[in-house]
């Protein structure tokens, strides 16, 4: 059993001159841990991304007249990262490097195809002429001799594996339409050629392999839809004359005389395989699908339709694949469960997997978003052929009752145009709690395009409750539907913008700040009674206290006050006593305008695209904002853990982030300003006595550790007084 998961965009893709559109990017390679991918573009520059984040870590790029040739990797031993340019000039450098052009350089002799890093052993680097060195016998002589594996061959695909702690080099190329397998141990040194079988009026698109009980499986994915599957011989201790592998079939994703084009092929699990590729069957539309199989049963479990259009790379690191989709690098996630056969067929009973597609492996791709839409009827319908003759007549009663209540996407989407407020949020719910979507993201996009299309149209029309109830579905990104906060921004409904924020992992940059300013422009009192979800300042805000003091500091006309009318009051202007209240212990704003800011904060950027939106606060939002971070700060300070309870409460990284973000991009015009005088003084004494504590903190670190390495000589039973001496 296996499905699609939540999607969000990684970063944008900027095509390279003299790259198309459709090529994709050089690279993708894991970083140094499972949240950081190393991407590489085909150009002249690697950037590190965090995944959870969608966050880049670092950036390094060639000089102009420069090209990388060979995706940069990350050498698990040393932390350092590895890239090739122009073919023959490797380069090494680390985390705090920022030129590439004064890190360390070598030279080689010969063009570099791929490097190869494995966790616990040195990287390999596999020549274009089919030469394999490690990464310290390269260094250790530059300018060695690179001999001549393959002769009038193309390397198509390469890949390294552990086998028994030794690694061990895959790597297949092809010379005029025939197909040849290699592979290479590197201790002992030992090279095996082997030759594919030809299959007629098909070739090789994607290769990948597995190792398993020390058997080396190839698996190839060819042009007619076809997955086969080829065991590679054991391996000798010298080698023998080239063998032609023979090859038997996996599995078959596509029918007739359909052709598939720029695809690839990963391995999930045992049972589980992903194909992304594009199926092109004249007269009909060629579209492209990424799609996961089970081998074991032969079945399609799930599969996502990809407009966008997509260069056919594909790449499955910690359960997410990575793919580029237009112009962005797009994450997946994805989860695989123990295969079987009710799983397979869509019988097993799991609420959270019941609306998975299963279709039979002889399956049209270009049906697919047809048949999302009708297999809960076909299925039923299945079923009920199925039953023994007595019961065949009540289940078809019961079938026609459902295909009669049942609302259809198609339905919905037509009266979305056209009918009332009311009557779509009922049949909206109706259909949610009814259907049995196999491509739920897909589907919910098409609803809510259609909810935000008709009230750009039509100003009068705001279904906000539908607009929530597919927020809360948790099916939905930014990217796929795009227009929904700019509606929302107009409309002012800041609930609808905290849900968005909440939910979605990929909102851009210069839509997050427009958020807070439309936050920081909103008064509290019209904030009042807004349904705002208040779980993330519960923890730090008395609202009560709030509403108290808010009341007290209020100034009293004519001794006009429930208190002061039992006392002798005279006709003077009195203010409440400075004494009675620290003001200084509450938030600068109310709790709904807090709750707003906070959704804020937990907010995914990036420095370099967010600084610049920044910059469009007024001074006085500005000034705002700093203070009830300053808040934030101080409250946070006062726990030991040095963070509020509850998961939607800001941390104190996030406080410290976005405060100096602010004064980033605001550092002349706060200093300037009279009223952010006090404020800065403040934070700055705030600061100078933390720095002040933890220096204190750091002068006993020694005499700490030195009590942690003290171990108790012997037993002194339940109760002993023992004198420690620190030299």
């Amino acid at each position: 059993m296996a499905a699609l998961c939540e999607e969000f965009t990684l970063c944008g893709l900027i095509a390279s001159a003299g790259a198309g559109a459709g090529q994709g990017v050089l690279g993708l390679e894991p970083g140094p841990d499972p949240d950081r991918v190393l991407l590489t573009d085909r150009g002249r520059t690697a950037t590190l991304y965090k995944v959870s984040d969608q966050k880049p870590l670092g950036c390094w790029s060639v000089k102009q007249d420069q090209t990388i040739t060979c995706p940069a990797v990350c050498n698990f031993e040393t932390g350092e990262y590895i890239a090739v340019h122009d073919d023959k000039v490797l380069r090494i450098w680390k985390d705090e490097d920022v030129n590439l052009d004064k890190v360390f350089k070598a030279t080689l002799t010969a063009e570099v195809y791929r490097i190869h890093s494995l966790p616990h052993t040195e990287p390999l680097v596999l020549f274009k002429e089919g030469a394999v060195r490690t990464l310290d016998a390269l260094l250790a002589a530059p300018q060695q001799e690179i001999e001549n594996v393959i002769s009038d061959e193309v390397i198509r695909w390469s890949e390294a594996f552990m086998e028994t702690q030794q690694p061990v080099l895959i790597f297949t190329t092809e010379k005029n339409g025939n197909y040849f397998v290699y592979v290479q141990k590197v201790n002992p040194n030992i090279l095996h050629k082997y030759k594919l079988e030809q299959e007629e009026s098909s070739h090789p698109l994607s290769f990948t392999a597995y190792t398993k009980n020390k058997i080396l499986t190839l698996l190839c994915l060819y042009s007619n839809g076809c997955v086969y599957k080829i065991l590679m011989p054991p391996q000798q201790s010298v080698p023998e004359e080239e063998q032609i592998l023979s090859k038997s079939l996996l599995l078959k994703i596509v029918v007739s005389d359909a052709v598939l084009k720029g695809a690839s092929l990963a391995i999930l699990d045992k049972d589980h395989v992903a194909v992304l590729g594009c199926l092109d069957s004249p007269p009909n539309i060629a579209k492209e699908c990424l799609s996961i199989w089970n081998t074991k049963f032969q079945t399609l479990q799930t599969s996502k339709e990809l407009p966008q259009g997509t260069s056919g790379q594909l790449w499955c690191y910690g359960e997410k694949f990575f793919l580029t989709h237009g112009k962005v690098l797009t994450v997946i996630v994805y989860k695989c469960e123990t295969s079987s056969l009710a799983a397979a067929v869509g019988k097993l009973k799991d609420t959270q997997t019941s609306g998975i597609r299963t279709v039979s492996s002889y399956v049209n791709w270009n049906m697919l978003p047809e048949e999302d839409l009708v297999s809960p009827r076909a299925q039923q319908s299945v079923t009920a052929k199925t039953e023994s003759k007595r019961t065949l007549r009540s289940r078809r009663n019961n079938v026609a009752k459902v295909q009669r209540d049942t609302l259809t996407v198609e339905q919905l989407l037509s009266d979305i145009k056209d009918s009332s407020q009311n009557d779509i949020e009922e049949e909206l719910r109706q259909f949610l709690s009814n259907a049995q979507m196999s491509d739920f993201q897909t589907t919910i996009g098409y609803i809510i395009t259609g909810l935000v299309n008709r009230c750009k149209t039509e100003p009068t029309f705001y279904p906000r409750n539908c607009l929530v109830q597919l927020i809360q579905t948790q099916g939905l990104s930014y990217s796929l539907c795009p227009d929904l906060m700019a509606v929302a921004l107009e409309k002012t409904d800041v609930h609808l913008l905290q849900l968005c924020l909440q939910q979605f992992p990929d909102v851009p940059e210069a839509v997050t700040c427009a958020c807070l300013k439309a936050f920081l422009s909103i008064n509290d009192d019209s904030l009042q009674g807004t349904n705002v979800n208040l779980d993330s300042v519960i923890s730090y805000i008395d609202i009560a206290l709030n509403d108290q003091v808010e009341k007290q500091t209020e100034t009293v006309q004519n001794g006009f006050s429930s208190e002061l009318m039992e006392e002798d009051s005279c006709d003077i202007q009195l203010t409440p006593k400075p004494h009675v209240v620290d003001t200084e212990e509450l938030c600068p704003i109310g709790p709904q305008k807090a709750a707003l800011l906070n959704a804020i904060l937990h907010s995914a950027y990036s420095e370099t695209f967010l600084l610049p939106h920044l910059k469009d606060l007024s001074a006085q939002q500005v000034i705002l904002f700093l203070r009830y971070l300053q808040y934030l700060y101080i409250k946070c300070s006062e726990n030991v853990s040095m963070d509020f309870p509850g998961m939607c409460s800001p941390t104190i990284n996030q406080i410290m982030d976005w405060m100096c973000l602010l004064l980033d991009a605001h550092f002349t015009v706060v200093v300037m300003l009279p009223e952010a005088k006090g404020l800065l003084f403040s934070l700055h004494k705030f600061v100078r006595a933390q720095v002040r504590f933890y220096s204190e903190l750091n002068k006993i670190e020694g005499s700490l550790q030195e009590l942690q390495r003290i171990k108790p000589q012997k037993d002194f039973g339940l109760y002993s007084i023992e004198m420690l001496e620190l030299v």
